[in-house]
C-alpha cells in the first residue's frame, strides 16, 4: 500500500525538527554558533580548516598580523612563535618564499631548517601514531626576520586534525635592541635571556626588540622604541598593536645602550623612559615592570629617576633592576653583545627578580 505525500510528511516533520533543535542545542552549547568554536570566520562565513590560518587551535604568540589575510600571518618583531597541538603521523608547513626557522615537535630536539619554502616536511621519518604538539618561530638577524616570514598554514595526514595544547597562563615581554634579540648567541631569539626567562618559569614569551634601537627616535633613522612599543610593525607608523590579543603579567625593558650614540641628551632619555613606563601601564595594567640598569650602565641615574618618578606618581608595579657586575668579559661576544653563557648569566640573575613578583 502506498504512502501519501502529505501522510509521510506529518509522521516525519516531529522527528525532523527533534533533530534540527538538537543540532541548534550542541552548536550553542558554549555559548557560540559552531563556525565560531571551530575558527575563524571570514566574508564567507566559513570555518577555517584544520592546520589553516585561523585555526584556534593554533597559538600564535607575539605580535602577528592576522588581518591582513585569511590565508597567510606574517610576525613582527624577534620572539614571535606558534604552537599546535595535531593528530597523525606526519606535519609539514606551508611557507610562502624562502626563511630559516626552528621546530620542535613534543619535547624532541629543536631543528634548524635553512632556506626553506613551499611545503617544507618537518616529520621525514614518521611519528608514532597519537598526539604531538610542533613549535616553530622564525630566525631573527638584528631583530628582523632573515626570508620571508609567513605562514600558510599545516598540511597533516588524512582523516587528522588539531587541538589547544596546553597554553601557560602568564606572559612575559622582554622590550629592548640587539641583546634582548639575541645578536651573536647561536640561536638568536631562542638563545637570548628572555626567551630562556619565560621557558625557565612556564610563561610565554615575547621579544618586542630590534637590533640598533634606542629609547629615543633619532633623527638619523635610530628607531626609537618610546614610539614604536604601540605598533605592531618596529619599522612602521601604522597600524597600532591591539594590545586586546595578549596580556601581558610582566614587561622587562632593557634600553639605553644605543642612545649615547646617537646624541640623545640625559634629560631627553629620562623624559622618554616615563613616557615608555606610562604606554607600558596603560597597555598591562595590572603588569609588573622591570626597567634594568643598561649592561654598559649608560643613562643609568636617568633610568632610576624615571622609575622613582613613576612609583611617586601612584604606580607601585614598577622597580629598578641593579645589574652591575652581572657580565664578565667571558660573557661577550664583543664589548656589547652576551654570547650564550652570558644570556644564560643574565636569565640566572633575572628569573628569580620576575618569579619573586609573579610567582615561578
Amino acid at each position: 500500500m502506498q504512502t501519501s505525500p502529505h501522510a509521510f510528511l506529518r509522521r516525519a516533520l516531529p522527528a525532523l525538527l527533534a533533530a534540527m533543535l538538537m543540532t541548534c542545542l550542541l552548536s550553542w552549547a558554549d555559548g557560540s554558533p559552531a563556525a565560531a568554536r571551530t575558527g575563524f570566520t571570514g566574508t564567507t562565513g566559513k570555518a577555517a580548516a584544520p592546520g589553516q590560518p585561523g585555526d584556534p587551535n593554533i597559538k600564535f604568540v607575539g605580535r602577528w598580523d592576522t588581518t591582513g589575510s585569511a590565508t597567510a600571518y606574517t610576525p613582527y618583531w624577534a620572539g614571535a612563535y606558534y604552537r599546535a597541538g595535531f593528530t597523525g603521523r606526519t606535519v609539514k608547513l606551508k611557507q610562502r618564499n624562502t626563511i630559516d626557522l626552528w621546530a620542535r615537535i613534543d619535547n624532541g630536539p629543536v631543528r634548524f631548517y635553512d632556506d626553506v619554502k613551499g611545503t617544507v616536511n618537518l616529520t621525514p621519518t614518521a611519528l608514532s601514531p597519537g598526539n604531538h604538539t610542533l613549535q616553530v618561530n622564525y630566525q631573527v638577524v638584528a631583530g628582523s626576520y632573515k626570508g620571508d616570514a609567513v605562514f600558510q598554514g599545516l598540511v597533516l595526514d588524512s582523516g587528522a586534525t588539531t587541538f589547544a595544547p596546553p597554553a601557560p597562563a602568564r606572559t612575559i615581554e622582554f622590550v629592548g635592541d640587539s641583546i634582548t634579540v639575541g645578536t651573536t648567541s647561536s640561536q638568536n631569539a631562542r638563545t637570548a635571556y628572555g626567551w630562556l626567562i619565560g621557558e625557565r618559569l612556564g610563561t610565554e614569551h615575547t621579544q618586542i626588540a630590534q637590533g640598533g634601537a634606542c629609547l629615543v627616535a633619532a633623527a638619523d633613522g635610530c628607531v626609537g622604541l618610546e614610539r614604536q612599543f604601540t605598533k605592531l610593525n618596529p619599522n612602521a607608523a601604522t597600524p597600532d598593536w591591539n594590545f586586546s590579543r595578549y596580556r601581558a603579567d610582566a614587561v622587562v625593558i632593557n634600553l639605553g645602550t644605543n642612545d649615547a650614540g646617537h646624541g640623545v641628551s640625559a634629560a631627553q632619555f629620562q623624559s622618554a623612559y616615563g613616557s615608555l613606563l606610562r604606554k607600558v601601564r596603560a597597555a598591562y595594567p595590572q603588569a609588573w615592570i622591570f626597567a634594568l640598569e643598561t649592561f654598559r650602565g649608560r643613562f643609568v641615574p636617568q633610568t632610576e629617576a624615571a622609575v622613582k618618578a613613576a612609583v611617586a606618581g601612584g604606580d607601585a608595579r614598577v622597580s629598578f633592576v641593579d645589574t652591575t657586575g652581572w657580565l664578565g668579559s667571558g660573557d661577550l661576544t664583543d664589548s656589547v653583545h652576551p654570547n650564550d653563557r652570558g644570556h644564560r648569566v643574565i636569565a640566572d640573575r633575572l628569573a628569580p627578580v620576575i618569579a619573586a613578583r609573579i610567582g615561578s
